[in-house]
């Protein structure tokens, strides 16, 4: 349905997309909320699973109802069911 009406399907799916910019920043949409916050670790609610930050100085510098932007020395991001 997506593809025939020519909506991404990030939107019409709900699966998250992440736009990361080197190894500093990261720009995540469709999230559904915050699991646990500090400043080496964030663990982040996805529809499916959860989405874990990991690294030094993480902050979150933008939170909106469905997208969220962290900055800092980002080390690994990894999806987990």
């Amino acid at each position: 349905m997506a593809d025939f009406l020519e909506i991404p399907g990030d939107l019409v799916l709900d699966i998250p997309k992440l736009t990361i910019t080197g190894r500093e920043e990261l720009y995540l949409e469709n999230h559904k909320g915050i699991i646990e916050y500090s400043t080496v670790r964030m663990r982040i609610n996805l529809s499916r699973g959860f989405l874990e930050v990991c690294g030094n100085n993480l902050m979150i510098m933008a939170l909106m109802p469905d997208e969220m932007k962290i900055a800092g020395d980002i080390d690994s991001i990894r999806f987990v069911d």
